[in-house]
């Protein structure tokens, strides 16, 4: 959980960036004195971070040149087609190239080695062909020093492998050389200033029990995001992994898009057509461990315990059952850097969600320990510093490359200066996940009674946070929606689920609750919450049930490893409703860009009422949160004077509301008053759990109204 305190929160200064500041990691204080105390641990990451920045530089030619390993390492062809093989394995005594291409036989064609551990082989063109089939199987054969035994394995930088489960779960590597490569047709879009991120897993992607495949996710899944009006997708679980039911959390191939979903160019064809709908990609890429398989990932790849990970226990995760990589290593970081560069070149990727960040961040990985907030938690011996030195290098190299990158960390703890640039000593995130946010939600449908939520409280975990930093809020993500919880429109309706969510049956007061909080939940937390929104796939219709990936312990079944997406486009029943609410939100944002403009100003947290009052972006919002009492004539503080109309209402019959508020008679007209620290004050009518948001009328474009009730922007 995000345990930032009180003091930190609001420490953050603005932008020093035309200050003169020390060149030795140690600007970030500037932004955070409360950092002073460890200007030591400051300068020693920045410095190793610089050495390693020096010797890549005399060793390598340069970052950009040393992120390049795929050009050099794995399968590469050359205009003549002559294909070049070459793999690091130093403590293997001999290799061989094994495959469809020679039979398998194993003794043909021995690779030779160089003085640093590469092994290579190439093969000249056949009547001017490659010497090796598209898309034909092999493997690299490995002599070890163990006990001089042959060993097969797949090779490292392999960009693509797949699985025949009737077979065997093992993994086959396949040479991947279309005879035509994807043009790519549709530029990357500007990077957006306000990031609302749709995340996604293609295989779910289908309201049918099965895996869904890339071609169908671009088919039926980015016309509805786009409509939607998110402007950025994350998709998770592509890096290939080894066991379906993980959630794409256990890689076995690094450079391989995974092969359940499809052919590479189907993926290429997937971004570059979400690219012409304006539409950036992310990837979720997982460099906090690797699967611990030996005949199918990198474990034990050269019969070596430490080639690519820590030795020994270091090297281990104990509760994810996985390899932990040895960041301090020079190979190491020509594979990670290079893995990065190859789906931002080769997929044409917009940039990255970094998993397990707090893994990478600490030797103790978070593994049995809470974060208070306490910034002495966040330096000295636990925190891994080839780790953090890691990630300031792959943002310096991500953000000097690709100016328009996003790079987002997930991490639990708290880490200060995670989104601020290296030059001031920062690890180089653009945005940060609001993983607090979340948990208050569940916690309260799980142990408080609706008059018992705590206006302050929610106001302040909203706002927690480090205010120099970029936050991505959000009220749900797929960790809540992985079988053990529940999703919140679940928690809030489970009694009524599968019985009156359609216009057909009795509109019950558990019913009404549970589409009123959801709406409300996502408006304050898209407003309040951060610097950028996420939502998951199927929860902005409130999606009834959890997801399960198929596993032995419920037999395999596809029924919760699906998004049922028939729901929201049946008329009859109100999952629609939910869905159109959202699609408002989301295209009021677009207009306003309160994501991308300062942090509101809280001028009502009345625990009596349960209302919460604040400005953003020129908006006046307000939040009647109290189970039973409606407010006729409510005074609310405002800045701005002038004459004010609703652009957004959850109580919108359109959105499952009651339509108690008649907005096309609604104007506002504000009174030269000081309230609650505002400069005027209006008086508007707030139903009980109800939301609305109010904007100057000269703000308004001609005919808002029928957009904003279809869901399609202004």
């Amino acid at each position: 959980m995000d345990a930032l305190n009180e003091t930190s929160s609001q420490s953050i200064r603005g932008d020093p960036s035309n200050r003169s500041l020390p060149n030795d990691g140690t600007g970030v204080i500037a932004l955070d004195p409360s950092l002073e105390p460890f200007a030591p641990s400051l300068k020693s990451r920045y410095t190793k971070a610089q050495q390693w920045l020096k010797t890549i530089e005399q060793h390598e030619g340069g970052l950009e040149k040393f992120s390049r390993g795929y050009e050099k390492f794995g399968f590469n062809v050359s205009p003549d087609n002559t294909i070049t093989y070459r793999e690091w394995a130093p403590n293997a005594l001999r290799a061989y190239l094994i495959g469809d291409f020679n039979g398998w036989n194993r003794d043909s064609h021995e690779m030779k080695r160089d003085n640093y551990g590469v092994w290579e082989i190439s093969f000249p063109p056949v009547d001017g062909r490659p010497a090796i089939e598209h898309d034909s199987k092999l493997k690299i054969s490995l002599v070890v020093p163990n006990d001089h035994a042959r060993q097969e394995r797949i090779p490292a930088w392999i960009t693509r492998v797949t699985q025949d489960l009737s077979v065997s779960p093992v993994y086959d590597a396949r040479f991947w050389n279309p005879p035509h490569k994807y043009q790519f047709k549709n530029p990357r879009p500007p990077k957006p200033q306000s990031a609302r991120i749709y995340e996604a897993h293609v295989g779910i992607s289908s309201p049918e029990p099965k895996v869904a495949t890339y071609k169908e996710f671009t088919q039926n899944m980015l016309p509805r995001i786009h409509k939607l009006g998110y402007n950025t997708i994350q998709l998770m679980a592509v890096m290939e992994h080894a066991y379906y039911a993980s959630f794409g959390y256990q890689i076995n191939s690094f450079f391989a898009a995974s092969s359940r979903y499809g052919y590479p160019d189907d993926l290429k064809e997937l971004i570059d057509t979400a690219h012409g709908l304006g539409i950036t990609v992310l990837l979720d890429v997982v460099h906090s461990h690797a699967s611990k398989n030996v005949l199918d990932g990198l474990n034990m790849f050269d019969g070596s315990d430490h080639l690519y990970f820590h030795e020994g226990a270091r090297g281990r995760h104990q509760l994810w059952d996985s390899r932990l990589f040895n960041y301090g290593s020079h190979e190491v970081l020509r594979f990670l850097l290079s893995n990065l560069r190859f789906w931002m070149d080769e997929y044409e990727f917009d940039g990255f969600r970094f998993d397990g960040v707090t893994s990478m961040l600490y030797t103790h990985h978070g593994i049995g320990t809470g974060f208070s907030g306490g910034y002495h938690e966040y330096f000295g011996p636990n925190v891994d510093e080839d780790g953090v030195v890691y990630l300031m290098l792959a943002n310096e190299m991500l953000h000097t490359l690709y100016p328009n990158v996003i790079s987002i960390a997930e991490d639990v703890s708290g880490m200060p200066a995670l989104c601020v640039k290296l030059s001031l000593g920062g690890i180089g995130f653009d945005y940060r996940l609001a993983m607090a946010v979340p948990d208050l939600y569940i916690k309260w449908l799980k142990e408080k009674e609706d008059i018992e939520w705590d206006m302050g409280a929610l106001c302040h975990t909203l706002t927690n946070r480090r205010h120099g930093e970029k936050t991505i809020a959000y009220a749900e993500s797929h960790d809540q929606a992985l079988v053990g919880d529940k999703t919140l429109l679940f928690w809030l309706c489970d009694a009524e689920m599968y019985t009156n969510m359609s216009t057909l049956s009795v509109f019950t007061p558990v019913i009404e609750r549970g589409l009123a909080l959801h709406k409300m939940i996502r408006l304050i937390t898209h407003g309040l919450g951060g610097e950028a929104y996420l939502n998951f796939e199927g929860n902005e219709f409130g999606h009834p049930e959890w997801l399960d990936f198929p596993r032995e312990g419920n037999d395999n079944s596809f029924h919760y490893a699906r998004r049922q997406f028939n729901l929201p486009d049946d008329p009859v029943l109100r999952y629609g409703m939910l869905n159109s609410f959202d699609a408002a939100m989301q295209w009021c944002e677009e207009k306003y860009g309160w994501l991308h403009s300062p942090q509101a100003y809280i001028s009502l947290k009345n625990e009596t009422d349960k209302v919460v009052v604040f400005e953003r972006a020129g908006l006046l919002w307000v939040f009647n949160f109290h189970p039973s009492a409606s407010y006729t004539d409510y005074r609310v503080g405002v800045e701005e004077a002038g004459t004010y109309r609703i652009v957004l209402n959850t109580d919108r019959e359109a959105f499952g509301g009651l339509g108690r508020i008649k907005e096309e008679e609604s104007r506002f007209f504000t009174t030269d008053m000081g309230w609650n620290g505002r400069k005027n004050f209006l008086q508007v009518y707030v139903p009980t759990r109800t939301a609305v948001v109010l904007a100057k009328e000269e703000t308004l474009a001609e005919g808002w109204k029928s957009h904003v009730d279809l869901g399609f922007g202004y």
